[in-house]
Order: structure tokens, then sequence, then C-alpha cells
């Protein structure tokens, strides 16, 4: 694979990972509640959710392209439908009021609960089954190029959630995350989305 598509796929993705969804939102309350390592326990259960999406969807990809490129297709126009109600979504929630709120949860249980945050978390299982296909070529190993795209997903959000974790245990408080600021990224994040979906309409 090219590295050309990876970045691609990297610019397309990350607004995703930048969006304060279900397990963001609990790396950032973990942090709140028990600071830096209580983070860090809490980003790797949400890893391991999204290392096991990313076994399910490399096996069912090769699966579907092998079956029919019918299906494939298919898998193609939901990610651009699921892309363009991600940006309407970010777009109408940049011109809302009202502030990012953060609830903190039990310390004990982080690493598991972590997991069934992303793994229940329907993000992880569309990004690889409606949007690795527009980034993979069946004629060079439908398996190995879920695989690939996978560890860049899962490496961006190693990063991002990462970098949340460590600011918010340091801001140690949730009135630090302000209403402008999630307007400004909301907005930014949407705007990224619609584009992409553009993109991926148009190949």
């Amino acid at each position: 694979m090219d590295h050309s598509r990876m970045l691609l796929f990297a610019a397309t993705v990350l607004p995703l990972v930048c969006t304060p969804g279900p397990d963001l939102l609990f790396i950032a309350a973990q942090a709140l509640a028990g600071g830096h390592k209580s983070a860090l326990r809490a980003n790797a259960g949400v890893i391991s959710g999204y290392v096991a999406h990313a076994i399910l969807g490399a096996l069912g990809v090769a699966a579907i392209v092998a079956k029919s490129p019918a299906l494939f297709e298919v898998l193609r126009w939901c990610g651009v439908a699921y892309l363009a109600y991600l940006a309407i979504q970010m777009i109408r929630s940049a011109m809302s009021s009202g502030n990012l709120t953060l609830r903190a949860s039990g310390q004990p249980t982080s690493l598991f609960k972590g997991f069934l945050t992303s793994f229940l978390n329907p993000k992880g299982l569309l990004v690889y089954l409606a949007i690795l296909p527009n980034f993979m070529t069946p004629s060079e190993g439908i398996a190995h190029q879920a695989i690939v795209l996978s560890a860049v997903f899962i490496g961006l959000c190693i990063v991002v959630y990462g970098l949340v974790g460590a600011v918010v245990s340091t801001l140690g408080r949730a009135g630090a995350v302000s209403k402008r600021y999630r307007r400004l990224a909301d907005g930014f994040a949407g705007g990224m989305l619609a584009f992409a979906a553009v993109s991926m309409a148009r190949n």
C-alpha cells in the first residue's frame, strides 16, 4: 500500500478520532477523577476495544469482498452517508450553545469500562467496515490492507487520546473545556468530514 493512500486515510479518520464521543469523554472523565494514570488505564481499555474491532473488521471486509464486489460498493456508500451525517451533526453542534460536560466514573474498572466503551461504540466498526473499503484495492490483498489501515487508525487514537488524557488531568477541572473551544473544534471537524464525504462520493 502506497503512503499517499495511508496519509489520505489518516486525514479522513482524524476528525472522527478528535470528535468528542463516548470513548474520548470516558478518558477525559477518568483523567479528571483519577489523574494521568487513570487516563492511561482508560486509554488502554479503549484501544483494546478498537483492536478487537480491527480483527473483526479485517475478517469481515475480506469475506465481503470475496463474496460480492456489489456489497463492497454498498459499504463504500454507507461510509459516504455516515461521514455526511457526522459532518451535519458537528456543524449543528458548532452553531449551538452550551459547554462540554464530563462525568467521572469509578477507577477500579476503568480498563474494562474503556474496552466496553469503544467495543460497543459503532464508530469503530463503521470505520473498519464502511470507510476502509474506500482506501483499499481488492487486487492488493484486502486483509493485509485492512490491518495496515487499522494500525493507522489505532495509532491516531493512541496519540490523540493520550494527549487528551494528559491535558485534562493537568487542567484538573471540567470547566477548563470552554464553550468557545468546543464550538471551534466541532466546526473544524464538521468541515473536514464534509470534505471527506464529498471526496469519497466522487471516487
